[in-house]
């Protein structure tokens, strides 16, 4: 369908996606609304930037029509805290000229101020498992009344090890429901997770599973330690009319610390900082910011990586590539939202190429290879730093290879030999020089 009018979508919810600037349904919302629909459950195979939030706000708007009740008739479940409160304002902008109501909870902050929430009655209940199961033993809310259950960003629940608070909130949710699972990528687990939560499920995927978005370019560099990558980084940030707002994703939270310390005193405009330490209303207030335009550079962890619905985002700048290959297609997928274009910098160190050739071959594509400016200070290898990679390298080659011994293993060895070669000298001198005092006497 060309127009969202196609679904006999109700005019109050029209009204609020014309403003939204949404005019076209996107592949994922024109193939997954009539489904939903219609009652089935729903697999839903759709990388981040898609549409596919409001592929489910349609429908679940269109189904509950007015508020009824005071327990919540549909559960959204999410993996992070920030997914939560996106989802949350989506359905607030989706749902802005109906009375129908809804909450976003999530851990981090005190249960009950989330309970005082629910008092006045909610329609949509958007949370993440742990508060979910918290607020339900506390009795602020029943489940009786559940009709439709959505998990979104399954794939990241898995990976965070949600399935047994999961499978405790299937027991007390009533069997006797709709039920749409939605993931950016298909793996056997997923697999798995569908059969048994899905009853005759249809799949809708819009593209193949783990493909980044096809609006994103994607390049990498290879930068030999960290110094260089912050020297480069400083670099690029430099150029304000083509980086105009900016993520940078860094493995750990104390690379990102080191990173935001830097760049902060050294690049033009607001930089702000995520990661898991920070507190909730700092990490909510860095997002809101961010969103607002005010902020031009975000330094984050993965912990934003599905978390933030931003357009114009410029570029997404991987300072190290994720422990997780599956969030390197969330962190590209910042970028190019809502039909723009944008890119992808990867800086590889030495030890990355083995994540690099990893994330390509789940991609199914190649990633571009650019040479470091000639202008960029690149600082040479500490011994310490070229011990660090020496051994990640080691590591990685006994994972592809188990027979592999190493390196170290093999300096050891040579060590070994070397010690051996010289005790045995040693003996055979000493027992030399025995014999000639023995003849002597």
């Amino acid at each position: 369908m060309s127009t969202f009018e196609g679904f006999g979508i109700g005019k109050s919810i029209l009204r609020a996606l014309n403003e939204i600037g949404f005019t076209t349904p996107t592949p994922i919302q024109e193939q997954a609304i009539p489904v939903i629909k219609s009652g089935k459950d729903i697999l839903g195979i759709a990388q981040t930037g898609t549409g596919k939030t409001a592929a489910y706000i349609i429908p679940l708007l269109m189904k509950l029509v007015k508020a009824e009740g005071k327990d919540p008739r549909a559960i959204v479940l999410v993996p992070t805290r920030e997914l939560s409160i996106q989802v949350g304002e989506d359905i607030a902008e989706i749902s802005q000229y109906t009375n129908i109501r809804h909450a976003a909870v999530y851990g981090g902050i005190g249960w009950t101020k989330h309970a005082s929430l629910l008092e006045p009655g909610v329609d949509i209940l958007v949370s993440t498992p742990g508060r979910l199961w918290e607020l339900y033993r506390a009795g602020a809310f029943g489940m009786k009344s559940i009709k439709t259950l959505i998990i979104d960003e399954a794939d990241r629940m898995l990976d965070m090890g949600f399935m047994p608070q999961l499978n405790k909130l299937f027991e007390v949710i009533p069997p006797r429901r709709q039920n749409l699972l939605f993931s950016a990528t298909f793996s056997e687990s997923i697999e798995n997770m569908s059969h048994e939560f899905l009853t005759f499920p249809e799949r809708v995927e819009v593209a193949p599973s783990a493909t980044p978005v096809d609006r994103v370019k994607q390049y990498f560099y290879r930068i030999p330690n960290f110094k260089t990558k912050l020297n480069f980084v400083n670099h690029l940030l430099n150029d304000e009319e083509e980086f105009k707002r900016i993520i940078i994703f860094c493995r750990t939270k104390e690379n990102a610390e080191a990173v935001y310390k830097v760049i902060k005193k050294k690049t033009e405009g607001e930089v702000r900082i995520l990661h898991s330490n920070k507190a909730q209303s700092s990490r909510i207030n860095a997002i809101e910011a961010f969103k607002s335009g005010n902020v031009r550079v975000l330094v984050s962890t993965d912990i934003s990586a599905r978390g933030i619905d931003v357009s114009k985002i410029s570029h997404v700048i991987n300072f190290d590539l994720p422990p997780r290959y599956e969030d390197y297609i969330h962190r590209i997928g910042r970028t190019a939202r809502a039909n723009t274009d944008g890119v992808a910098i990867s800086f590889i160190g030495p030890e990355e190429d083995f994540h690099l050739r990893n994330i390509e071959e789940l991609i199914r594509m190649k990633i571009e290879e650019l040479q470091l400016p000639e202008t960029i200070d690149v600082i040479p290898l500490s011994k310490p730093e070229k011990q660090v990679i020496d051994r990640e390298i080691d590591r990685q080659k006994r994972l592809a290879d188990p027979e592999f011994k190493g390196a170290f293993h093999e300096k050891k060895t040579r060590l070994a030999k070397s010690s051996f070669s010289f005790n045995q000298k040693s003996t055979q001198l000493r027992e030399t020089k025995n014999k000639g005092r023995k003849r002597g006497k």
